[in-house]
């Protein structure tokens, strides 16, 4: 399904900065579940489930044509790919978060995340090295955190990725999808 999304629903004017994300979606059935436990974890940053490529990024509006080529140009050389999710994971205690683990398809996921920060609007220094996961739950209490990662532990699902999206948000909206890349051009 192609995604376009004209910048005037919610986008700040011409001239502004623009938050951006660029991410792979999880599919039905496993995206509405894993999205679900996140909210009935409490999560404040509950947000449908998904694999970050790039974080939340502030870009100049201006430039989102650049980078939406950029992207394209990505997209274009990644084939598809078999992305696997198994069990759970954590990153504490240095953030509060747990997560479903990227089983397979860690390989691709970075190739992909380093090539998108490749654009010079794009690069940030970030505070951890890249990791590909599914956040299930983050900065709920220590119980909850546990909760998720037992009931999670057997999780599972394989699917193929054949695009990634780009989302943005003004600050005054959620997330919206702005964007499908197809893989492979």
């Amino acid at each position: 399904m192609a995604r376009s999304v004209d910048g005037r629903d919610g986008s700040p004017d011409a001239g502004d900065t623009i938050q951006i994300g660029i991410a792979v979606d999880i599919p039905e059935p496993w995206g509405g579940m894993l999205t679900r436990r996140r909210i009935e974890a409490g999560d404040p940053q509950a947000v449908p489930a998904h694999v970050t490529l790039l974080g939340p990024t502030e870009i100049p509006v201006r430039a989102l044509p650049a980078v939406e080529e950029h992207l394209a140009r990505v997209a274009a050389t990644h084939l598809p790919f078999t992305l696997h999710l198994r069990g759970t994971g954590t990153f504490r205690p240095v953030t509060q978060v747990v997560f479903v683990a990227v089983a397979a398809g860690i390989s691709e996921c970075e190739l992909l995340a380093a090539a998108i920060r490749a654009a010079p609007e794009l690069h940030r220094e970030a505070r951890f090295p890249y990791h590909p996961h599914v956040t299930v739950a983050q900065d709920v209490p220590p119980e909850v955190l546990d909760k998720a990662y037992e009931d999670l532990a057997d999780f599972s699902a394989l699917f193929e990725v054949e695009a990634f999206t780009l989302f943005s948000h003004s600050g005054s909206t959620r997330w919206q999808p702005r964007r499908d890349f197809r893989l492979g051009g």
